[in-house]
């Protein structure tokens, strides 16, 4: 381990960003469906992308250590999400002209971040922010998003962490298909960017004993868990069982500083406010204001109370870290390991401020002699502890897995029994005879679809979302059309039906 300089805070601290949806084009539009896609996609995608190239552009490296889940990777590179894309651009542009064109007398607006003066105002910050967007858009993005996120892992100012396909509950799931969804996962990021991710961000970071040989068979070296998976204790990656497989957990007391219900960032009074619409627009003119203050009372978004707030936050955060890693390192009695994760929407999407803040903060730690690095950098320098025994968990209520696989989604959990047990048993018949044939043998795309849409039966999503109530009908229309797609292809298939199959 390298040592540290007398001025410098101890240890090292690593920020982890997961970035996931489901696969949503071609199933819905409004209110969750498409534009789930494109809005995390401008708020969130974007303006990460626009933040790493400015501070690769500072010759700044081993920033952040990424996620991107498959599924996701795919929509940014599909042609008819990238077009999608323009238009919903287009679309939120005109929308910004229409506020930015309000003028006194026009309407009259009980809610006070929507009357005339204060929607004009906000329309032409808005308007201003689809042009670059826009201009972004069409130059960076029109061969998808693989080319931005490879050109950033080749210049070393991210780590990639790849995933299972379709982001499914592993612990869950028929060992067969979790090891054949996790192979065929980082073999997406292999023929997409070019690197094959040495380290995963578990979906949910949920786990189960004995997934840590998985891991290691699918030549996984390191992975990420919630902090009470490791006893609350992550100040450093721990090996887990007799396997050379690393678990990092995340230190909650400083990602909760962040992302909290109660007292997180987000919640701040000047930042502009996820819930609270002007209905004519669809734009999003007002700031949180308060706790408790209802939607049609809150004030005018202020970029300047804004800005001010983001530049308190940054300071905030990295007194935060410099503690946390003073604190942890005297307690270990060696220099510790502080990880920050987060949810990649969470900047932008769920928090307008939240790539500025992400950018100063990346570029102030440094700053502030705090070492920032990746996870691949926490294994080499030795920031790993003794072995340890994961219990079962996730990074959801309880820390169990009670949200995928409680009462509540308790019909989900049989569904995708039923639906994996009818799918390997189709699919292994169907290669039985493909290898029967004489000559070398085809790939089968029947099998392929069959695998695709149980893949996409058993995504984490949709429990999730029942479990939370947040559009539950539409999670379990979503999970339903998947397994009666994989029953009907099966069903043509084991008949003798391919043309309908």
């Amino acid at each position: 381990m390298k040592p540290t300089a007398a001025n410098q805070v101890p240890g090292l601290f690593t920020l982890v960003l997961h970035t996931h949806l489901p696969w949503l084009a071609h199933h819905g539009r409004w209110p969750v469906g498409e534009e789930w896609l494109y809005q995390s996609w401008s708020a969130a995608y974007l303006p990460l992308v626009r933040v790493l190239n400015n501070l690769a552009g500072e010759d700044r490296h081993r920033l952040i250590t990424l996620g991107m889940t498959p599924v996701v990777a795919a929509q940014l590179d599909d042609p008819y999400c990238l077009d999608g894309m323009y238009h919903w651009l287009a679309n939120w542009q005109l929308r910004a002209v229409e506020a930015a064109s309000v003028r006194p007398g026009d309407f009259s607006d009980s809610a006070k971040s929507c009357t005339p003066e204060a929607l004009r105002s906000f329309g032409i910050r808005e308007l201003a922010e689809t042009e670059r967007a826009l201009d972004e858009f069409t130059s960076w993005w029109q061969h998808g998003g693989s080319p931005l996120l490879r050109a950033l892992i080749d210049a070393g100012t991210v780590e990639l962490l790849g995933g299972p396909l379709a982001h499914p509950f592993q612990p869950l799931l028929n060992p067969r298909l979790r090891e054949f969804a996790l192979r065929e996962g980082l073999a997406d990021a292999q023929q997409r960017l070019a690197h094959r991710p040495r380290g995963i961000w578990a979906p949910e970071c949920a786990y189960a004993p004995g997934m840590e040989h998985d891991y290691a068979a699918a030549g996984v070296g390191h992975f990420m868990v919630d902090g009470p998976s490791l006893h609350g204790d992550t100040a450093l990656g721990r090996p887990v069982g007799d396997s050379d497989v690393v678990a990092f957990g995340r230190d909650l007391q400083v990602s909760y500083r962040v992302w909290s219900p109660k007292s997180g960032y987000p919640g701040h009074a000047a930042y502009r406010d996820f819930h609270t619409y002007d209905h004519r627009t669809g734009l999003k003119p007002a700031r949180v204001t308060g706790r408790n203050v209802r939607s049609e009372t809150k004030a005018p978004y202020d970029p300047k109370r804004a800005e001010s707030a983001i530049d308190d936050h940054v300071a905030d955060f990295v007194d935060v870290v410099r503690s946390r890693l003073f604190a942890e390192s005297e307690r270990i009695g060696r220099p510790a390991l502080v990880v920050a994760a987060f949810d990649t929407e969470l900047f932008g999407h769920w928090w307008y401020e939240g790539p500025v803040w992400l950018e100063r903060v990346l570029r102030a730690l440094p700053e502030a002699e705090v070492r920032v690095g990746t996870l691949s950098d926490a294994v080499a320098e030795g920031f790993v502890g003794d072995a340890v025994e994961l219990p079962p968990s996730s990074w959801g209520s309880g820390k169990d897995w009670q949200v995928w696989a409680g009462p509540k989604v308790a019909d989900l959990v049989q569904l995708n029994t039923e639906v994996v047990d009818t799918a390997l048993s189709t699919v292994d018949k169907a290669l039985a005879q493909t290898a029967s044939l004489d000559g070398p043998v085809p790939r089968d795309h029947i099998a392929d679809q069959i695998l695709r849409e149980t893949l996409l039966t058993v995504s984490s999503d949709w429990p999730f979302m029942v479990s939370k109530d947040s559009a539950a009908d539409y999670a379990r229309y979503r999970a339903h059309l998947h397994a009666h797609a994989t029953r009907e292809i099966c069903a043509a298939l084991a008949s003798g039906r391919r043309e309908v199959a």
